[in-house]
């Protein structure tokens, strides 16, 4: 079961920013969330249905620090796209 906890942040940058315009959200997720579980959240929490979820899994990167090898952890990328005319007021830069 998917719950908004499992959302770990909304993703502002350049190349996001320019999206957003074009009423794409770029979310940060657990490894574990599903597209449909991302879904029921959005319209749960913010009564909008998204209408196209693309996903991507990141793998985190490699490091060495102070001669330590570890590596960052996992996450999933979510492209949402929003219904014309939608927008979560809360979400705006």
């Amino acid at each position: 079961m998917a719950d908004i906890t499992d959302i770990k942040s909304i993703l502002y940058t350049e190349k996001t920013l320019g999206m957003q315009e074009a009423g794409i959200i770029v979310v940060q997720t657990s490894t574990r969330m599903t597209k449909t579980g991302l879904k029921e959240v959005f319209r749960e929490y913010f009564g909008i249905v998204p209408s196209n979820i693309n996903s991507l899994n990141q793998s985190g990167k490699r490091k060495t620090f102070r001669g330590v090898k570890g590596k960052q952890n996992d996450f999933k990328k979510f492209y949402v796209t929003l219904p014309e005319g939608a927008q979560i007021e809360s979400l705006a830069v």
